[in-house]
Protein backbone atom coordinates (compact mmCIF):
# COMPACT_ATOMS: atom_id res chain seq x y z
CA UNK A 1 0.00 0.00 0.00
CA UNK A 2 1.25 3.56 -0.82
CA UNK A 3 0.52 6.33 1.96
CA UNK A 4 1.42 10.06 1.42
CA UNK A 5 4.81 11.64 2.97
CA UNK A 6 2.72 12.94 6.07
CA UNK A 7 -0.22 11.37 7.54
CA UNK A 8 -2.57 12.68 10.22
CA UNK A 9 -2.39 9.73 12.00
CA UNK A 10 -5.29 9.20 15.23
CA UNK A 11 -4.70 6.89 17.67
CA UNK A 12 -7.69 5.98 19.67
CA UNK A 13 -7.92 2.34 21.51
CA UNK A 14 -9.71 0.69 23.47
CA UNK A 15 -7.95 -0.98 26.81
CA UNK A 16 -6.30 -4.47 25.72
CA UNK A 17 -8.00 -6.62 28.44
CA UNK A 18 -6.29 -6.66 31.70
CA UNK A 19 -2.70 -6.12 30.13
CA UNK A 20 -2.79 -2.36 28.76
CA UNK A 21 -5.05 0.53 29.46
CA UNK A 22 -6.68 2.83 26.97
CA UNK A 23 -3.79 5.11 27.71
CA UNK A 24 -1.24 3.15 28.00
CA UNK A 25 -1.71 1.06 24.30
CA UNK A 26 -2.06 4.66 23.24
CA UNK A 27 1.39 5.58 23.93
CA UNK A 28 2.79 2.59 22.63
CA UNK A 29 1.27 2.58 19.35
CA UNK A 30 2.44 6.12 19.10
CA UNK A 31 5.67 5.22 19.90
CA UNK A 32 5.65 2.36 17.63
CA UNK A 33 4.59 4.46 14.93
CA UNK A 34 6.46 7.24 15.24
CA UNK A 35 9.89 5.17 15.15
CA UNK A 36 8.78 4.16 11.37
CA UNK A 37 6.90 7.60 10.50
CA UNK A 38 8.36 10.05 12.29
CA UNK A 39 6.99 12.90 10.39
CA UNK A 40 3.30 11.92 10.81
CA UNK A 41 1.47 13.79 12.58
CA UNK A 42 -0.07 11.78 16.09
CA UNK A 43 -3.14 12.76 17.81
CA UNK A 44 -3.60 10.64 20.81
CA UNK A 45 -7.40 10.01 21.81
CA UNK A 46 -7.62 6.87 23.77
CA UNK A 47 -11.13 5.51 24.59
CA UNK A 48 -13.50 3.34 26.55
CA UNK A 49 -16.62 1.68 26.45
CA UNK A 50 -17.02 2.38 30.24
CA UNK A 51 -15.34 -0.50 31.47
CA UNK A 52 -11.89 -0.50 32.69
CA UNK A 53 -9.90 2.70 31.45
CA UNK A 54 -13.25 4.50 31.53
CA UNK A 55 -11.85 7.71 34.69
CA UNK A 56 -8.06 7.50 33.18
CA UNK A 57 -9.51 8.20 29.76
CA UNK A 58 -11.88 10.92 30.50
CA UNK A 59 -9.14 12.32 33.20
CA UNK A 60 -7.23 12.67 30.05
CA UNK A 61 -9.22 15.85 28.57
CA UNK A 62 -10.96 17.57 31.91
CA UNK A 63 -11.53 16.95 35.28
CA UNK A 64 -10.08 16.32 38.87
CA UNK A 65 -9.69 12.73 39.83
CA UNK A 66 -10.56 12.14 43.48
CA UNK A 67 -9.66 8.65 45.65
CA UNK A 68 -11.14 7.52 47.74
CA UNK A 69 -11.07 4.19 49.79
CA UNK A 70 -13.87 1.95 49.51
CA UNK A 71 -15.17 -1.74 49.68
CA UNK A 72 -13.69 -4.10 46.92
CA UNK A 73 -15.50 -7.11 45.36
CA UNK A 74 -14.44 -9.11 48.26
CA UNK A 75 -14.74 -6.46 51.02
CA UNK A 76 -11.38 -5.91 51.63
CA UNK A 77 -10.50 -2.05 51.48
CA UNK A 78 -9.33 -0.75 47.77
CA UNK A 79 -7.94 2.43 46.51
CA UNK A 80 -10.78 3.70 43.62
CA UNK A 81 -10.71 6.93 42.11
CA UNK A 82 -13.75 8.77 40.07
CA UNK A 83 -13.24 11.83 37.94
CA UNK A 84 -15.26 15.09 39.44
CA UNK A 85 -15.55 17.87 36.59
CA UNK A 86 -17.33 20.76 37.59
CA UNK A 87 -16.46 22.34 34.59
CA UNK A 88 -19.97 22.14 32.83
CA UNK A 89 -23.41 23.56 34.19
CA UNK A 90 -23.99 20.40 36.19
CA UNK A 91 -20.83 19.26 38.18
CA UNK A 92 -20.66 15.88 37.39
CA UNK A 93 -19.09 12.43 38.72
CA UNK A 94 -17.79 9.63 36.59
CA UNK A 95 -17.03 6.44 38.06
CA UNK A 96 -16.33 3.45 36.87
CA UNK A 97 -17.18 0.37 38.97
CA UNK A 98 -14.16 -1.66 37.70
CA UNK A 99 -12.53 0.21 40.33
CA UNK A 100 -14.01 -1.05 43.61
CA UNK A 101 -15.32 -4.29 42.07
CA UNK A 102 -13.24 -5.14 39.15
CA UNK A 103 -11.75 -8.75 38.64
CA UNK A 104 -8.59 -7.29 38.77
CA UNK A 105 -9.56 -6.23 42.59
CA UNK A 106 -10.21 -10.00 43.43
CA UNK A 107 -6.71 -10.73 44.40
CA UNK A 108 -6.28 -13.58 42.32
CA UNK A 109 -7.87 -15.95 39.59
CA UNK A 110 -11.59 -16.08 39.62
CA UNK A 111 -13.61 -19.25 41.31
CA UNK A 112 -16.89 -20.09 42.25
CA UNK A 113 -16.65 -18.93 45.33
CA UNK A 114 -15.72 -15.41 44.37
CA UNK A 115 -18.29 -15.41 41.60
CA UNK A 116 -20.75 -16.07 44.04
CA UNK A 117 -19.25 -13.71 47.47
CA UNK A 118 -18.44 -10.53 44.77
CA UNK A 119 -20.45 -7.29 45.69
CA UNK A 120 -20.87 -3.74 44.61
CA UNK A 121 -20.77 -2.22 47.63
CA UNK A 122 -17.90 -0.27 47.14
CA UNK A 123 -19.08 1.20 43.87
CA UNK A 124 -22.26 2.45 46.06
CA UNK A 125 -19.38 3.66 48.30
CA UNK A 126 -18.03 5.98 45.29
CA UNK A 127 -21.57 7.26 44.65
CA UNK A 128 -22.02 7.99 47.90
CA UNK A 129 -18.81 10.00 47.97
CA UNK A 130 -19.56 12.14 44.73
CA UNK A 131 -22.80 12.90 46.21
CA UNK A 132 -20.76 14.16 48.96
CA UNK A 133 -19.24 16.54 47.02
CA UNK A 134 -22.71 17.83 45.35
CA UNK A 135 -22.42 15.79 42.46
CA UNK A 136 -25.66 16.54 40.40
CA UNK A 137 -24.84 14.42 37.59
CA UNK A 138 -24.00 10.74 38.31
CA UNK A 139 -22.39 8.58 35.36
CA UNK A 140 -21.19 5.07 35.78
CA UNK A 141 -19.15 3.25 33.93
CA UNK A 142 -20.19 -0.52 33.30
CA UNK A 143 -17.80 -3.44 32.63
CA UNK A 144 -15.05 -5.88 34.13
CA UNK A 145 -16.73 -6.28 37.25
CA UNK A 146 -15.94 -9.36 38.96
CA UNK A 147 -19.28 -9.11 40.22
CA UNK A 148 -23.13 -10.85 39.58
CA UNK A 149 -25.47 -9.81 42.70
CA UNK A 150 -27.56 -7.56 40.79
CA UNK A 151 -25.93 -4.03 42.25
CA UNK A 152 -27.63 -5.37 46.10
CA UNK A 153 -24.45 -4.10 47.45
CA UNK A 154 -24.89 -0.42 45.77
CA UNK A 155 -28.38 -0.23 46.92
CA UNK A 156 -27.25 -1.09 50.32
CA UNK A 157 -24.27 0.79 50.70
CA UNK A 158 -26.73 3.53 49.40
CA UNK A 159 -28.73 3.27 52.82
CA UNK A 160 -31.51 0.26 51.48
CA UNK A 161 -33.96 0.64 48.70
CA UNK A 162 -36.05 3.72 50.33
CA UNK A 163 -33.33 6.32 51.14
CA UNK A 164 -31.43 4.55 48.05
CA UNK A 165 -34.05 6.31 45.70
CA UNK A 166 -34.28 9.15 47.74
CA UNK A 167 -30.80 9.65 47.78
CA UNK A 168 -30.87 9.97 43.94
CA UNK A 169 -34.23 10.61 43.31
CA UNK A 170 -32.92 14.61 42.09
CA UNK A 171 -30.06 13.20 40.58
CA UNK A 172 -29.27 12.93 36.46
CA UNK A 173 -28.19 9.08 36.63
CA UNK A 174 -26.43 7.78 34.20
CA UNK A 175 -25.59 3.82 32.91
CA UNK A 176 -22.76 3.97 30.16
CA UNK A 177 -22.39 0.69 28.81
CA UNK A 178 -22.50 -1.27 25.44
CA UNK A 179 -23.74 -4.45 26.52
CA UNK A 180 -27.02 -4.83 26.05
CA UNK A 181 -28.00 -8.25 28.11
CA UNK A 182 -31.00 -8.37 30.30
CA UNK A 183 -30.64 -9.29 33.34
CA UNK A 184 -32.14 -12.92 33.45
CA UNK A 185 -32.06 -15.71 31.33
CA UNK A 186 -29.97 -17.44 28.92
CA UNK A 187 -28.78 -13.99 27.46
CA UNK A 188 -28.82 -12.64 31.31
CA UNK A 189 -25.86 -11.90 33.23
CA UNK A 190 -25.35 -15.16 34.99
CA UNK A 191 -25.65 -17.25 31.96
CA UNK A 192 -23.12 -15.08 29.90
CA UNK A 193 -20.76 -13.88 32.13
CA UNK A 194 -20.91 -15.75 35.14
CA UNK A 195 -18.38 -17.90 33.44
CA UNK A 196 -16.08 -15.25 32.86
CA UNK A 197 -16.01 -14.59 36.90
CA UNK A 198 -15.52 -18.22 37.71
CA UNK A 199 -18.65 -19.62 38.17
CA UNK A 200 -18.90 -23.27 36.70
CA UNK A 201 -22.55 -24.83 35.99
CA UNK A 202 -23.59 -24.74 39.65
CA UNK A 203 -22.27 -21.52 40.48
CA UNK A 204 -24.45 -19.77 37.35
CA UNK A 205 -28.41 -21.64 38.45
CA UNK A 206 -27.33 -20.25 42.07
CA UNK A 207 -26.35 -16.87 40.72
CA UNK A 208 -29.79 -16.95 38.39
CA UNK A 209 -31.70 -18.13 41.48
CA UNK A 210 -30.40 -15.57 43.79
CA UNK A 211 -30.91 -12.65 41.00
CA UNK A 212 -34.30 -14.10 40.10
CA UNK A 213 -35.31 -12.77 43.52
CA UNK A 214 -33.55 -9.89 44.05
CA UNK A 215 -35.01 -8.29 40.17
CA UNK A 216 -38.72 -8.56 42.07
CA UNK A 217 -37.16 -6.30 44.55
CA UNK A 218 -35.88 -3.90 42.13
CA UNK A 219 -39.43 -3.70 39.52
CA UNK A 220 -40.67 -3.02 42.99
CA UNK A 221 -38.67 -0.04 43.26
CA UNK A 222 -38.80 0.72 39.66
CA UNK A 223 -42.66 0.28 39.10
CA UNK A 224 -42.17 -1.87 36.74
CA UNK A 225 -40.16 -5.12 35.62
CA UNK A 226 -36.89 -4.17 34.38
CA UNK A 227 -35.22 -7.45 34.68
CA UNK A 228 -35.95 -7.75 30.41
CA UNK A 229 -34.56 -4.24 30.02
CA UNK A 230 -31.18 -3.83 27.75
CA UNK A 231 -28.16 -3.43 29.87
CA UNK A 232 -29.64 -4.68 32.64
CA UNK A 233 -27.20 -7.27 32.85
CA UNK A 234 -24.20 -5.20 32.22
CA UNK A 235 -21.57 -5.41 34.95
CA UNK A 236 -23.18 -8.47 36.63
CA UNK A 237 -26.83 -6.95 37.06
CA UNK A 238 -25.49 -3.86 38.43
CA UNK A 239 -26.92 -1.93 35.57
CA UNK A 240 -30.40 -3.28 36.64
CA UNK A 241 -30.30 -1.25 39.93
CA UNK A 242 -28.94 1.63 38.33
CA UNK A 243 -32.01 1.36 36.13
CA UNK A 244 -34.22 0.42 38.78
CA UNK A 245 -32.67 3.74 40.84
CA UNK A 246 -34.14 6.18 37.73
CA UNK A 247 -30.63 6.21 35.08
CA UNK A 248 -31.06 6.53 31.70
CA UNK A 249 -28.67 3.71 30.07
CA UNK A 250 -26.42 5.44 27.10
CA UNK A 251 -23.92 3.78 25.24
CA UNK A 252 -20.39 4.15 27.16
CA UNK A 253 -18.11 4.45 23.89
CA UNK A 254 -20.69 7.40 22.52
CA UNK A 255 -20.48 9.38 25.79
CA UNK A 256 -16.42 8.69 25.65
CA UNK A 257 -16.48 9.98 22.30
CA UNK A 258 -18.51 12.74 23.21
CA UNK A 259 -17.03 13.96 25.83
CA UNK A 260 -13.67 13.55 24.19
CA UNK A 261 -14.96 15.57 21.33
CA UNK A 262 -13.94 12.76 19.14
CA UNK A 263 -15.04 13.51 16.30
CA UNK A 264 -13.18 16.45 15.46
CA UNK A 265 -10.30 14.66 15.90
CA UNK A 266 -11.79 12.14 13.12
CA UNK A 267 -12.69 14.51 10.71
CA UNK A 268 -8.72 15.57 11.08
CA UNK A 269 -7.46 12.77 10.69
CA UNK A 270 -6.22 10.69 7.03
CA UNK A 271 -6.08 7.31 9.18
CA UNK A 272 -7.41 5.94 12.47
CA UNK A 273 -6.00 3.12 14.47
CA UNK A 274 -7.53 1.84 16.90
CA UNK A 275 -7.70 -1.77 18.76
CA UNK A 276 -8.76 -3.98 21.86
CA UNK A 277 -7.77 -6.95 23.64
CA UNK A 278 -9.25 -9.45 21.06
CA UNK A 279 -10.70 -8.08 17.91
CA UNK A 280 -13.63 -11.07 17.29
CA UNK A 281 -17.52 -10.84 16.11
CA UNK A 282 -18.40 -8.78 18.92
CA UNK A 283 -16.30 -6.23 17.81
CA UNK A 284 -18.35 -5.33 14.95
CA UNK A 285 -21.80 -5.04 17.27
CA UNK A 286 -21.39 -1.59 19.14
CA UNK A 287 -17.95 -1.47 20.69
CA UNK A 288 -15.69 1.08 20.75
CA UNK A 289 -13.51 -0.21 17.62
CA UNK A 290 -16.98 -0.72 15.50
CA UNK A 291 -18.40 3.00 16.16
CA UNK A 292 -14.63 4.73 15.82
CA UNK A 293 -14.43 2.90 12.37
CA UNK A 294 -17.93 3.81 10.97
CA UNK A 295 -16.91 7.43 12.25
CA UNK A 296 -13.82 7.32 10.22
CA UNK A 297 -15.21 5.67 7.71
CA UNK A 298 -17.94 8.76 7.08
CA UNK A 299 -15.28 11.12 7.23
CA UNK A 300 -13.24 9.80 4.41
CA UNK A 301 -10.47 8.05 6.60
CA UNK A 302 -9.03 4.72 6.69
CA UNK A 303 -8.80 2.15 9.67
CA UNK A 304 -6.38 -0.15 10.65
CA UNK A 305 -6.80 -1.91 13.86
CA UNK A 306 -4.22 -3.23 16.67
CA UNK A 307 -5.23 -5.92 18.99
CA UNK A 308 -3.92 -8.33 21.46
CA UNK A 309 -5.43 -11.27 19.01
CA UNK A 310 -7.22 -11.53 15.83
CA UNK A 311 -9.88 -13.56 15.60
CA UNK A 312 -12.25 -12.73 13.02
CA UNK A 313 -12.24 -13.73 9.20
CA UNK A 314 -10.20 -11.85 7.12
CA UNK A 315 -13.34 -11.70 4.98
CA UNK A 316 -15.56 -10.30 7.55
CA UNK A 317 -12.50 -7.34 8.10
CA UNK A 318 -12.80 -6.58 4.57
CA UNK A 319 -16.12 -6.86 4.34
CA UNK A 320 -16.61 -4.28 7.55
CA UNK A 321 -14.94 -1.87 4.66
CA UNK A 322 -11.45 -1.86 7.86
CA UNK A 323 -8.13 -1.67 5.83
CA UNK A 324 -6.33 -4.47 8.31
CA UNK A 325 -6.20 -5.67 11.63
CA UNK A 326 -2.86 -7.01 12.90
CA UNK A 327 -2.11 -8.84 16.36
CA UNK A 328 0.08 -8.41 18.47
CA UNK A 329 0.72 -12.39 19.46
CA UNK A 330 1.51 -12.84 15.86
CA UNK A 331 4.65 -10.61 16.30
CA UNK A 332 5.11 -11.76 20.04
CA UNK A 333 5.46 -15.30 18.91
CA UNK A 334 3.31 -16.77 21.56
CA UNK A 335 0.23 -15.12 24.06
CA UNK A 336 2.55 -15.03 27.27
CA UNK A 337 5.22 -13.19 25.45
CA UNK A 338 2.11 -11.04 24.12
CA UNK A 339 0.63 -10.27 27.61
CA UNK A 340 3.85 -10.38 29.66
CA UNK A 341 5.47 -7.70 27.64
CA UNK A 342 2.36 -6.04 26.18
CA UNK A 343 3.72 -2.39 25.54
CA UNK A 344 6.86 -3.20 24.16
CA UNK A 345 5.35 -6.13 21.80
CA UNK A 346 2.47 -3.68 20.71
CA UNK A 347 5.15 -0.93 20.00
CA UNK A 348 6.73 -3.09 18.21
CA UNK A 349 3.42 -4.16 15.86
CA UNK A 350 2.63 -0.82 15.40
CA UNK A 351 6.19 0.18 13.87
CA UNK A 352 6.02 -2.66 11.84
CA UNK A 353 2.70 -1.96 10.43
CA UNK A 354 3.76 2.13 9.96
CA UNK A 355 6.82 0.21 7.58
CA UNK A 356 4.15 -1.05 5.31
CA UNK A 357 2.36 2.42 5.12
CA UNK A 358 5.57 3.81 3.92
CA UNK A 359 6.47 1.16 1.48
Amino acid sequence: MTAPAHLRVLIAPDSFGDTLSAVAATEAIARGWSAARPDDHITRAPQSDGGPGFVDVLASRFGTVVTETVAGPLGASVSARWLHDTGGEVPTAYIECAQACGLHQLGGGPTPRTAMAADTRGVGQLVSAALARGAGRIVVGLGGSATTDGGSGLVEALGGTTQAAARLRDIDLVAASDVENPLLGPLGAAAVFGPQKGADDVTVARLEERMTQWSRVLSSMAGRDISGDAGAGAAGGLGAALLALGARRVSGATLVAEATDLATDVAAADLVITGEGKFDAQTLRGKVVSALHGAAAAAGARTVVLAGQVTLPAGEIAAAGIASAHAVVDIAGSVEVAMNDAAVQLARLAESVAGQWAA
